[in-house]
């Protein structure tokens, strides 16, 4: 259950919801609401497909790479550690949000639900690196698709987060979501710590 816990915190930070809506209000602010959710449904869509295909074949791509679980845990952990550092400084990089090139390139397209709303905000490294950890981190038919029921229930959560984003960005404000993504920032922090320390445990096989 604790697994399942942390599993769910972990992805529903490294997504941030309210932080992908704000991009996107900003992308659609020109755009109809019937076209704003058509792009909304679409590009959550397709980032579903994308973290499914990395849920099943991220372990197998592990293995063929010769690189172990606990080595994983070890990298992941310090890449979503720097993710979180970026979301309690308030920081647009790379690593969670699109750059300043990219989202001009983005606001001359008539469909952005691929690039860049469905690649690299949804499924961008992060949420990939999150659900290859989830992935590795159970075992069993079952407890894999609780962990499916958990990147689903994510992304439903932003799908209506997004269908709705001019309306939060009008209750939250700049300020307000950088709140938000600051405090989220911390709890994937702690988590992703924990991940490392997970991954030396493994390594040095110690016991929890």
């Amino acid at each position: 259950m604790e697994n399942i816990v942390t599993a769910f915190v972990t992805f529903f930070v490294v997504v941030d919801p309210i932080g992908v809506s704000a991009t996107f209000a900003a992308l659609t602010r020109q755009a109809g609401v019937d076209n704003t959710r058509r792009v909304a449904l679409k590009g959550t869509s397709l980032a579903l497909i994308i973290l499914v295909v990395f849920f099943f074949v991220g372990e197998e791509l592990l293995r063929t790479l010769a690189i172990g679980v606990d080595a994983f845990r070890i990298a992941g952990g310090i890449f979503l550690f720097l993710l979180a550092v970026d979301m309690v400084f308030a920081r647009q990089s790379g690593l969670r949000s699109t750059t300043s090139r990219e989202q001009a390139e983005a606001a001359r397209r008539e469909d952005i639900s691929v690039f860049p709303l469905a690649f690299p905000l949804i499924a961008g490294p992060g949420a990939l690196t999150t659900v290859i950890l989830m992935a590795t981190n159970s075992s069993g038919f079952a407890v894999k698709g609780v962990m499916l029921g958990i990147v689903v229930a994510v992304l439903a959560i932003t799908v209506i987060a997004l269908a709705l984003a001019s309306r939060l960005m009008r209750m939250l404000g700049e300020t307000g979501a950088n709140v938000i993504s600051r405090l989220l920032g911390l709890i994937l922090a702690a988590l992703a710590v924990q991940y490392v320390l997970d991954g030396i445990r493994g390594g040095l096989g110690v016991g929890a």
